[in-house]
């Protein structure tokens, strides 16, 4: 293989988004005299994620950022566990809290160490002001900033991946795409990339690890800096 570049999923596969948004939420809803299940609430707000995106890719919503999506999901929440009396304004501070997750330990000194061979840059669902702060606060070094936003559409529709594959100039072959979720790379492996899985057992919680299922992929790794090690970095 003549591997170009790196294409890499964040949420989960990169940044710690369960323990972070509880950590948030916790932070802005407390001081409200709120308590709850804060890891419970972080799930909660997540399962709303592929709904409201499967809203745009059917065509019934247009392109819509995820932040947009994001705090819609929260009111959600927030409506289900009758906070409906939480303030405007810590509201648009909490929807935030996807811009402040942490990054799984492994994964900026694997990010340095991929970058000095490679392109690399993610191929997320989030929008390019979240990557931003997302590489801000945790030393991603990418290149360059692509997905859905890119793209107008959400993974794992195929135009999101051919989206990034043109902007580097690459063929799909000499590119990887890089998640710990299996629809993620089966997606990325019918346009023609290579795919490496990571595993993050604590991403949902304990006992609750993604698996490959039936998905065959080109490396299975326990982090980025794994990752590194297997491709020479």
């Amino acid at each position: 293989m003549a591997i170009k570049a790196l294409l890499f999923d964040v949420f989960g596969t990169l940044v710690d988004w369960r323990r972070s948004v509880a950590r948030e939420a916790q932070a802005a809803l407390a001081p409200l005299g709120i308590e709850t299940d804060w890891l419970a609430f972080a799930d909660a707000w997540r399962g709303q994620y592929q709904p409201a995106m499967d809203e745009v890719r059917a065509g019934r919503l247009p392109f819509t950022k995820l932040d947009a999506l994001h705090r819609r999901n929260l009111d959600v929440v927030l409506d289900a566990l009758a906070l409906d009396g939480v303030d405007e304004r810590t509201r648009a501070h909490l929807n935030l809290a996807w811009h402040r997750l942490d990054a799984w330990p492994d994964v900026k000194p694997g990010l340095h160490r991929l970058r000095a061979h490679f392109v690399v840059a993610p191929c997320s669902n989030g929008n390019i002001s979240l990557m931003i702060d997302l590489a801000r606060r945790n030393g991603f070094p990418w290149d360059a900033i692509l997905g859905a936003e890119l793209a107008r559409d959400y993974k794992p529709k195929p135009i999101v991946y051919r989206a990034a594959i043109a902007a580097m100039d690459c063929a799909p072959d000499e590119v990887i795409m890089v998640a710990a979720h299996a629809s993620d790379l089966a997606a990325a492996a019918k346009e023609g990339l290579h795919t490496a899985f990571v595993e993050r057992p604590e991403e949902f919680g304990p006992g609750r690890a993604e698996t490959l299922g039936s998905v065959g992929v080109d490396y299975v790794v326990p982090g980025i800096t794994a990752l590194a090690d297997r491709l020479d970095a």
